[in-house]
């Protein structure tokens, strides 16, 4: 495993602790099918399926933010709206489904800056 891998599982372990700690429960991980792969499925505290995606970085200058371009985010709606179209008994009426963005920076000592980025 490289180092930016391991830094990406790293952070990946992370932001499915620090979702169950803010009350998500997490359904899924690393959802790897043809048509793209989504990093934590997710029940929001309101009920709302959450499909989030994570960034890693540390130890080079560049903002975790910087890795989420235009085309990573098409790739990224299309997979949820395969997923959702699929797994429509997870999406209440009301709440509908999301994506967020969860960016995180390893810092020296091993913890992470952590910026949460809903409904983007």
């Amino acid at each position: 495993m490289t180092y930016r891998q391991d830094v990406g599982r790293k952070g990946e372990d992370f932001a499915v602790e620090y979702l169950k700690k803010k009350g998500y429960r997490i359904i899924g991980r690393n959802e790897e099918k043809k048509w793209g792969e989504l990093d934590i499925i997710a029940i929001a505290p309101d009920k709302t399926l959450v499909f989030v995606e994570v960034k890693t970085v540390g130890g080079w200058d560049v903002e975790a933010e910087e890795q989420m371009t235009e085309s990573k985010i098409k790739k990224f709606t299309r997979a949820a709206e395969i997923y959702a179209g699929v797994h429509e008994e997870l999406i209440d009426d009301k709440k509908g489904w999301r994506l967020d963005v969860l960016a995180l920076t390893e810092k020296d000592d091993g913890k992470f800056n952590t910026n949460h980025y809903e409904n983007i």
